[in-house]
C-alpha cells in the first residue's frame, strides 16, 4: 500500500511539473519573436542576477547574445533561444 501511494505521488508530481511547460506561451511563428528582455517588467526567479541568464545584461549571456557580436549583428538569420524566453516573460 505504501509503495502504491508513493508511486502515485511521484506520478502526480511529474504531471504537475510538466504542466508549466505545456501552458508556456509559444511565439507561433518562425524566426525571431522580436522581443527585448530589457523592455519586460519582470524576470523569472533570480534570472536578473544569474551570470549566464539572458535577463542579466551584465552577465555572460549579455555579451554573447545573438546579434550582440559584430559578426552576428549584420546577420538576419542570427537567432537565439533567449528571444523565446523574453517572449514568454512578456506574456505574463
Amino acid at each position: 500500500m505504501r509503495k502504491r501511494l508513493t508511486g502515485m505521488a511521484v506520478v502526480v508530481m511529474l504531471l504537475f511539473s510538466a504542466g508549466g511547460i505545456a501552458v508556456a506561451a509559444n511565439p507561433g511563428t518562425t524566426g525571431q519573436p522580436n522581443q527585448s528582455c530589457e523592455e519586460q517588467p519582470m524576470t523569472p526567479g533570480n534570472a536578473a542576477t544569474a551570470t549566464g541568464s539572458a535577463f542579466n545584461p551584465d552577465g555572460t549571456a549579455g555579451t554573447h547574445y545573438a546579434g550582440e557580436q559584430p559578426q552576428n549583428s549584420n546577420n538576419p538569420a542570427s537567432v537565439s533561444q533567449y528571444d523565446v524566453a523574453c517572449f514568454q516573460v512578456s506574456q505574463r
